[in-house]
């Protein structure tokens, strides 16, 4: 699997309901499930934080809002280890 961190969000997620289905079809060996499954649990880690990443980007936008007719945005940075 290419590095999970490169991916958008989509990708991640269509990358996840593939896994999915692998481990639903009933088709894996145990170690290969459990591959699966890890990389599973590697790629929600991945969506939640490119979803919390969205929010907080929604919660800037919404208290700066518009300032002198201008659309305010201020950056801001999510440490992985936070979440």
């Amino acid at each position: 699997m290419p590095d999970i961190n490169e991916l958008n969000f989509e990708e991640a997620l269509e990358k996840l309901q593939a896994t999915v289905k692998k481990l639903e079809s009933g088709e894996l060996s145990l170690e290969q499930s459990l591959a699966c499954f890890e990389d599973g649990i590697k790629l929600t880690k991945h969506c939640q934080s490119k979803l919390l990443q969205a929010e907080q980007k929604v919660e800037i936008l919404m208290q700066n809002g518009i300032q002198d007719g201008k659309l305010n945005i201020k950056p801001f940075s999510v440490d992985p280890k936070d979440l």
